[in-house]
């Protein structure tokens, strides 16, 4: 048999379509490759999220809102001056992106309207705060993602 470009192009053309049914039956069939992006209970999750986005819209409905900054011994959030720092229950959530062991959840027990987060739990870089409240039956949610 004679062996020519166009033979070529032919045989490289087959193992392409080899390689790609081969690799289309194993991500389908294999059970390690199964990610659905529908969940179980979709209801009562959208009903969580829901929640959410009422509690972050009252954040937003505040006329003065939480101040975040970075002081020299660690990260301070500052809460409205018209609320009642005893009456702030809730959680701060500290999450991580590169490093899930470094997560960390605080809960909010407040006797002045500053929260200090310590120099030595926040290492330099990329964190997400999530902080978790009610104040007088009113949920509320701040996000922020900081640079430490």
């Amino acid at each position: 048999m004679k062996w020519n470009w166009g033979t070529g192009i032919v045989v490289g053309m087959a193992c392409f379509i080899c390689f790609i049914m081969y690799m289309v039956i194993t991500m389908s069939t294999d059970k390690n490759y199964s990610h659905d992006l529908v969940t179980e209970e979709y209801y009562a999750k959208e009903m969580v999220y829901q929640n959410e986005i009422d509690a972050e819209t009252n954040m937003n409905n505040l006329k003065e809102k939480i101040i975040s900054k970075k002081v020299p011994n660690g990260w301070e959030i500052v809460f409205p001056a018209a609320m009642e720092p005893s009456k702030i229950k809730g959680t701060l959530f500290l999450y991580r992106p590169s490093n899930e062991k470094l997560d960390s959840e605080i809960k909010l027990s407040l006797t002045e309207s500053n929260l200090l987060i310590p120099d030595n739990n926040l290492l330099d870089g990329r964190w997400n705060i999530t902080i978790d409240w009610t104040y007088n039956g009113t949920f509320y949610m701040y996000k922020e993602e900081i640079l430490y």
